[in-house]
């Protein structure tokens, strides 16, 4: 049963910037936050954000800084 803390199945939604091979990161919306998780192991662990700092992670990923 999903909580404050875990969404329901449903409420995941895959990043469209995902790629065809199933390297792919869910995302979910939480009354605090944001979920994250691989979409690839589902029953793995959930990173919880809050807005904020979803939004600088976000802006950080876009420009490029993480890549490999």
């Amino acid at each position: 049963m999903p909580t404050a803390h875990f969404p329901a199945p449903d409420d995941w939604r895959k990043s469209s910037r995902s790629k065809q091979q199933g390297e792919c990161v869910e995302v979910a919306d939480l009354p605090a936050g944001i979920a994250v998780r691989d979409s690839k192991d589902q029953e793995g662990g959930i990173l919880r954000l809050r807005r904020s700092a979803f939004a600088h992670l976000a802006a950080r990923i876009n420009t490029g800084e993480f890549d490999l």
